[in-house]
């Protein structure tokens, strides 16, 4: 058992891989609010759960802005919470999949950042939805609705990655080969059209965090990293550029922010087989500097 929880340790804190962070955090948040929960009615009685109440109460985020001045957290907790194990297996399963395509291009220290964003984005898409627009806000919908799961958040970096590499190709059970910005358009339209369904306020965050990571690589492509110009706020850095680590043997050169962001325009327009071999490795050598 020792040893489950040193691997843990390692590949949740020590290993560096933030995809492994956040999947972490998720499973364990999971667990720990539903396993107790199940060791409580097992003793009370199924379906008498303090442990789902409170948890349901204090953690998820309400839409109805007086109770939200009073959970003021929960825009952050509600992105770590899930409401069953296929809602966290699919999120958890997306996130892995999209976030090893993205870290491979932009490097790890941007993922965490943007998991927040796009939850935060998704947040205050659903809050002004659900309060502001004819169809909800007629209906008091606000009142008594709650949003749960990490789903705006992934779809940040899902949106995110397809944005970055539009033409870059996966193979899907089933049907073959598709190209990224042609799974999103799809996924998209399935958000899109459940709006008028029993999840409304769900699809209406997923659409919050796709639009906050669309926009992000684009300000991205243009030179304007907003994470990076957070972390800044917070730590001294200078910004990125030529820099010689001395190794002992040779130095490494890492590239300019100019040259990394024409590339990734070229990525967005003619996708990553347009790259010459040269520019492939300077986007290798800028994301080993990320990491």
């Amino acid at each position: 058992m020792s040893t489950l929880w040193q691997n843990i340790h390692y590949k949740m804190l020590r290993s560096g891989n933030k995809l492994n962070l956040l999947i972490g955090i998720n499973v364990i948040v999971f667990l720990a609010v539903n396993v107790t929960a199940i060791i409580e009615q097992l003793f009370t009685g199924f379906g008498n759960s303090t442990v789902l109440l409170y948890s349901n109460e204090y953690l998820l985020l309400p839409a109805y802005f007086p109770k939200l001045l009073t959970h003021f957290w929960t825009p952050l907790t509600y992105m770590f919470m899930h409401a069953g194990i296929l809602h966290i297996l699919f999120n958890m399963l997306w996130l892995y999949w999209m976030g090893q395509i993205f870290e491979e291009y932009l490097g790890n220290k941007r993922t965490i950042g943007l998991y927040i964003m796009g939850g935060l984005a998704g947040a205050l898409v659903y809050l002004l939805c659900l309060n502001y627009l004819p169809a909800f806000s007629n209906a008091h919908a606000a009142i008594g609705s709650t949003i749960v799961g990490a789903s705006a958040s992934v779809m940040a970096i899902v949106v995110a990655t397809a944005t970055l590499l539009p033409n870059y190709t996966i193979s899907l059970i089933l049907i073959g080969p598709v190209k990224l910005k042609w799974l999103v358009f799809v996924i998209l339209v399935i958000d899109f059209l459940g709006i008028i369904g029993p999840n409304a306020g769900g699809e209406i965050a997923h659409l919050g965090g796709a639009l906050l990571g669309f926009i992000y690589i684009k300000q991205l492509q243009k030179g304007r990293d907003w994470i990076t110009g957070i972390a800044n706020i917070f730590k001294s850095k200078s910004k990125l550029k030529v820099v010689h680590h001395n190794t002992g043997k040779n130095s490494i050169e890492y590239p300019r922010q100019d040259e990394i962001d024409r590339i990734l325009d070229k990525i967005s327009q003619s996708g990553v087989d347009s790259l010459s071999r040269q520019e492939k490795e300077t986007l290798a050598r800028a994301s080993k500097n990320e990491k």
